[in-house]
């Protein structure tokens, strides 16, 4: 889907790309946006962005049906075969095929020479099909929900891709075992920010008086914001002193109010809705401490690693996070960050405690996050990986670009 306000870190990694010399981007969606929040920077590309209609969808299926019937059947073969045990998801992979086909004539009209996608479900399965189609490599970043609930048809589609991506080092263990025996290798490529675009301004906890603690998430159950008003209303003198802006919207909002009110915290826990990311940027700039209780849920969704975390350090903010997933390769317990166990709320409130027993430490945690981020998560880094992972070295793209201008 395209645009969603909260998935900044594709439409950065898109933007990146299209800065490069030589290098020509083109964005192709597959459902239409749930939210109608556009962030300013994604404008741009909400007019130039690809989209198919179901007629143009079914056209392209008997398009190609006609022009490649082997490729074209084998495809939706292997389609049925790898999600038939779950017909909710084989209703919208055939509805992906379908609009992927019509993509693809798209990209042969525009001599498209290599597809990206990100998340291993519907995109990645998009792209695997439009590459077949082609003939032209595919790629795909793999990030959170779409591999740890479940896996139907990830083997097909990490063996055949040219490279896949993990956003951490867990994702690519994760990812590993599915390309056991195929030539395909499994990156790290991070997601990243823009350190430059945020003020780094390392700050001590103050000794008395509000402490104003910011979480930038969806409101889903993903994010544990339950877990978090828990460990707020826990008790402990410094733990009163703990006021929260929830910054971002989503289906638990209702159940969160009423949380609040339950808890008691109407006074002390504001919620914000969406922001812009100069919003974002101007609401961490302003913030004490940057807190996310990420949970692995009931199905085993659980969260990759946060750009949330990774602009917070960038700010040169103290972070409490959840020790799950690729988190503890960016919030390293003591050095850059805290963590709490997942799911704990009274582990949370120790890491609450113990972040502001001493509030000088965190100058020292801010810096030392700062340098993480501009060494391992600058997005024009993740950017020259990903041109790697095309194939597209920076002589081949300025070739490209001399060519094009002459």
């Amino acid at each position: 889907r395209f645009p969603d306000p909260s998935e900044t870190f594709v439409l950065r990694e898109l933007n990146a790309v299209q800065r490069r010399d030589g290098v020509e981007a083109e964005l192709f969606v597959l459902f239409p946006p749930k939210n109608p929040f556009v962030h300013p920077e994604a404008e741009r590309w909400v007019a130039r962005a690809h989209r198919v209609s179901s007629g143009a969808a079914a056209l392209g299926t008997l398009w190609w049906l006609a022009h490649r019937p082997l490729r074209m059947t084998g495809s939706l073969a292997s389609v049925l075969a790898g999600h038939w045990r779950k017909p909710s998801r084989l209703a919208r992979a055939l509805l992906a095929s379908a609009s992927a086909a019509a993509h693809a004539r798209t990209m042969r009209r525009l001599e498209i020479e290599h597809v990206h996608a990100h998340f291993a479900t519907y995109p990645a399965l998009a792209a695997w099909l439009a590459g077949r189609l082609l003939d032209v490599p595919y790629t795909f970043t793999a990030h959170a929900h779409d591999i740890y609930i479940d896996q139907l048809h990830l083997r097909t589609l990490v063996r055949e891709a040219k490279v896949v991506a993990g956003i951490s080092e867990f994702n690519r263990a994760f990812l590993a075992p599915y390309a056991a025996g195929s030539a395909t290798p499994v990156e790290l490529v991070r997601c990243g920010v823009e350190p430059a675009a945020y003020a780094f301004r390392p700050r001590a906890l103050p000794a008395s008086g509000p402490v104003r603690a910011i979480t930038v998430a969806t409101l889903n159950e993903l994010k544990g914001h339950t877990v978090l008003l828990d460990a707020l209303a826990s008790g402990g003198e410094d733990l009163e002193r703990v006021q929260l802006d929830l910054v971002g919207s989503g289906p638990l909002e209702p159940a969160l109010r009423a949380q609040v009110a339950r808890l008691g915290l109407e006074q002390r826990v504001r919620f914000h809705g969406t922001r812009s990311e100069d919003e974002v940027a101007r609401m961490l700039n302003e913030a004490d401490v940057f807190v996310l209780a990420s949970v692995v849920t009931a199905s085993g969704w659980m969260d990759g690693i946060p750009v949330a975390l990774m602009e917070a350090l960038a700010a040169g903010l103290p972070v409490i996070a959840s020790r799950l997933s690729g988190i503890p390769e960016l919030v390293r317990d003591g050095e850059t960050g805290l963590l709490a166990l997942p799911g704990d709320p009274a582990d949370l409130a120790r890491a609450f405690t113990r972040l502001l027993a001493d509030p000088d430490a965190t100058i020292a945690r801010a810096r030392a996050g700062r340098r993480l981020i501009q060494q391992e998560f600058d997005i024009e880094r993740s950017a020259d990986r990903m041109l790697q992972m095309f194939g597209v070295s920076a002589s081949d793209a300025a070739e490209a670009a001399s060519a094009r201008a002459g």
